[in-house]
């Protein structure tokens, strides 16, 4: 749907999700991922229940697909490298960065984020710019400045 025939509780529920969710998201894969867990998998409904209460659920489910397709959008466009540390500080949320690692090449749950209606070059493109960044991760060291879930950062001791 273009801008121009998008209702205005679509650009609305859009602005509203931008500003007080996605904004609090810095990376696009972060952002692809929290709005692909907004999607029912068994019907395709993306839903939202404080931009359904503000707006509709109708108009939730829209801002929530097109900002989606942007996210996706985004990602696709993501250097290799820049791609690689998002990766890395998402794996950082985790409990072992070994286990997210194995996890993603094993099961590669990225699958289940792509946007309804993207084309499969698309979408084959992402898994393969994923699998490679994967590949760079799991072969690079651990940012030892890093601290790990839960964990403090170091404390430098000056003298």
């Amino acid at each position: 749907m273009t801008k121009a025939f998008k209702t205005k509780d679509v650009l609305a529920a859009e602005q509203d999700l931008r500003s007080r969710t996605l904004a609090h998201m810095p990376q696009r894969l972060e952002r692809l991922l929290y709005l692909a867990s907004t999607r029912d998998y068994n019907t395709g409904v993306y839903r939202h229940d404080g931009l359904a209460v503000r707006f509709s659920e109708q108009a939730a489910c829209e801002a929530l697909a097109d900002c989606h397709r942007e996210a996706f959008t985004e990602l696709l466009d993501c250097p290799l490298e820049e791609l690689v540390k998002q990766l890395e500080r998402y794996a950082a949320g985790t409990r072992s960065r070994s286990d997210f690692i194995a996890a993603w090449r094993e099961l590669e749950p990225y699958r289940v984020a792509v946007p309804s209606g993207t084309d499969s070059l698309s979408s084959e493109l992402l898994f393969s710019n994923l699998k490679v960044a994967l590949a760079i991760l799991q072969n690079r060291p651990a940012d030892p400045d890093s601290p790990g879930p839960g964990a403090s950062p170091r404390l430098l001791l000056v003298q």
